[in-house]
C-alpha cells in the first residue's frame, strides 16, 4: 500500500498560497489595496477589515482613496492606518482618506527584499515540515506492517518530489516579488 500524498499536497499548496497572500501585504511603492488586509478597525465593537466597511479605489499608481460607507468611521479608519506598520499618513478631507505611496529608497528596497527572502525561507520550512510529517507517517505504516519497505521508499520519493515542486514554486514567487521591489 503506497501512501496517499493528496492530503500532504493540499497542505503544501495551502502553504504556498498563504505565503503568496502574505507577500501582497508588503508595500512596494505602488498603490495596492491588499496592503490594508491586515488592518482591522473597531466597528461597533467588532474588529472589521477596511475593505468590508469602505470603497477602496486606486486613481493612479501612487494614490489610494478610501471612502467609508459610514462617514462616522472615517476617524477610526485613519487611526488604524496610522497605528499600522505601513508608514503611511492618510490625508483626511472629511469625506475620504487619501494614501500617498512614496517612491521607495534604495535602502528600503533592499530591506524589503531581505524581508521577502526571510518569509520565503519560513514558507520553505513549513513545506519541509509537511514532508517530515508525511515521512513519519510512512515509517509508522511500515512499522505496523501496513506498508513494505519498498513501498515506504517509493512513498518517501513521491513526497520528496512534491516537496521539490513546492520549494521551486516558493522560490519563483520570491524571485518575482523581489524583482517587483527592485524594479520600482
Amino acid at each position: 500500500m503506497k501512501l496517499d500524498t493528496k492530503e500532504f499536497e493540499e497542505k503544501m499548496k495551502k502553504s504556498a498560497a498563504v505565503y503568496e497572500s502574505e507577500l501582497g501585504t508588503i508595500r512596494v511603492g505602488r498603490a495596492n489595496a491588499s496592503v490594508l488586509d491586515k488592518i482591522t478597525v473597531d466597528y461597533y465593537g467588532t474588529p472589521t477589515q477596511i475593505n468590508a466597511m469602505a470603497q477602496i479605489s486606486i486613481p493612479d499608481a501612487r494614490t489610494m482613496v478610501i471612502q467609508p460607507w459610514d462617514a462616522s468611521t472615517l476617524k477610526s479608519i485613519e487611526k488604524a492606518i496610522l497605528a499600522s506598520d505601513l508608514g503611511l499618513n492618510p490625508q483626511n478631507d472629511g469625506k475620504v482618506l487619501r494614501l500617498m505611496f512614496p517612491m521607495l529608497t534604495e535602502d528600503r528596497r533592499k530591506e524589503l527584499s531581505k524581508q521577502v527572502s526571510k518569509m520565503g525561507e519560513e514558507a520553505k520550512v513549513a513545506i519541509r515540515n509537511i514532508r517530515h510529517a508525511a515521512n513519519d507517517k510512512c515509517k509508522e505504516l511500515q512499522k505496523k506492517s501496513e506498508m513494505t519497505e519498498d513501498e515506504q521508499k517509493i512513498s518517501e520519493k513521491a513526497v520528496q518530489e512534491l516537496t521539490d515542486k513546492y520549494i521551486k514554486e516558493i522560490d519563483a514567487i520570491t524571485a518575482k516579488k523581489t524583482k517587483d521591489i527592485m524594479a520600482i
